[in-house]
């Protein structure tokens, strides 16, 4: 008897590890392009929650995480589409983290996500028109749109005494976008906007886009584009002409490589990128430091938010199936139920597995409003003495 129970045993254990499968998640992120210089650190943090929920081996009874990683190039829809192809149809992931730039995720969205019925969580594309675009239920995002960032924008300047400003951004939906948001917002708290124009990517020289600003006028260069592109050329055209000497850099212009690459000449502007400082924020920072990795980096949190929030609806809806989870997220993301932060996924998926409800927080206090994008909430920065220094932190309208 005893012999035939260690073999009865042994065959429920190799018959549990046998259906133990492999999930594939896509992490669709600008490798290459205007943003490369932070995208890795997003798909690190990422991969970083793939791990925690691999390691737990508490995945829908055991599966583990695999991360395929694919180039959206930020800029390059018809790239960005056959890369989301690749990951779908010959990688057969279960769900993408991502895309990045607006743009690319629109089209993503559209050619590859809704014919394919594939979930999509985006930590960084922030254009309004995502809000109201055609996705089957399948889009999510836990960054804010730039409708609230526009007014963050109006708030901060106005309260730093700027009352005029001249206005250039990348000439995309995202920066189309967050250039009409802004706009709208500080004209109607009094402000002027002395010029709105739209720049390229890819220049050698922005020195005739510079001089139609200048000529303009404004108290402050408002630069709504991309930190490793044309933004960064406008800036240092703009500081060689003396045509202006003080920036303020919405979140596309957050990063170290700006800073690095222009030098002292940085010191004063400011800006604001999404964040908040809590219990969450400051554990995953915590965590990342620990894997190595920049947790106050562009979008790093909210990479790490949106792989954790499609492996957890995983495991309500005990499927891998985009089309029977999708519905699970928003109900994750805002509870009610118990509070989930960085590093407790493995304790998530136990309550999941035992019927109770959780709420994710996880590392941008995520809450999850009308068509499954982020509240929002941005920390407001200064650059001093090379660094980016908080200044405050505030909710999104």
């Amino acid at each position: 008897m005893k012999k035939l129970l260690l073999a009865t045993a042994a065959t429920a254990l190799f018959a549990g590890a046998a259906s133990a499968d492999e999930v594939k998640i896509g992490v669709l992120l600008g490798y290459t392009g205007p943003l490369e210089s932070i995208t890795p650190t997003m798909a690190d943090s990422a991969e970083m929650a793939m791990k925690e929920v691999s390691d737990s081996g508490k995945l829908l009874g055991g599966d583990t995480v695999t991360s395929v990683r694919g180039d959206s190039t930020c800029i390059d829809s018809a790239a960005a589409t056959a890369a989301a192809e690749r990951l779908v149809t010959s990688d057969k992931v279960a769900a993408i983290v991502g895309a990045d730039c607006s743009g690319v995720t629109g089209s993503v969205l559209q050619n590859v996500a809704r014919p394919n019925g594939i979930v999509m969580v985006s930590p960084s594309a922030t254009s309004p028109a995502l809000s109201t675009a055609e996705d089957d239920g399948l889009f999510f995002r836990t960054a804010p749109s730039d409708a609230r960032q526009g007014v963050v924008m109006a708030e901060v300047l106005l309260k730093r005494g700027y009352k005029t400003v001249a206005l250039t951004y990348t000439n995309n939906d995202y920066g189309k976008g967050l250039a009409d948001s802004f706009k709208e917002s500080f004209e109607a708290q009094g402000g002027t906007v002395t010029i709105s124009a739209p720049h390229e990517d890819g220049k050698a020289d922005y020195s005739a886009e510079v001089a139609s600003l200048a000529a303009a006028g404004g108290d402050i260069l408002v630069d709504a584009g991309y930190v490793d592109q044309g933004g960064k050329g406008i800036i240092q055209a703009a500081l060689d002409t003396g045509a202006f000497d003080t920036f303020y850099l919405p979140d596309g212009m957050y990063g170290d490589s700006l800073i690095a690459a222009i030098g002292a000449p940085m010191n004063g502007s400011f800006g604001d990128v999404p964040g908040i400082d809590n219990d969450g924020s400051r554990k995953f920072i915590e965590m990342a430091k620990a894997a190595g990795i920049d947790g106050t980096s562009s979008f790093a949190p909210e990479s790490y938010d949106a792989a954790a929030l499609i492996m957890l609806a995983m495991e309500a809806a005990k499927s891998t199936n985009s089309k029977d989870f999708a519905g699970k997220i928003m109900e994750i993301a805002n509870g009610p139920g118990e509070k989930i932060l960085p590093g407790q996924l493995a304790h998530a998926l136990d309550l999941i597995d035992q019927g109770k409800p959780i709420d994710y927080e996880g590392a941008t206090a995520v809450t999850l409003i009308g068509p499954g994008e982020s509240a929002g909430n941005y920390r407001i920065y200064t650059i001093k003495d090379g660094t980016q220094v908080t200044d405050e932190y505030i909710q999104a309208p």
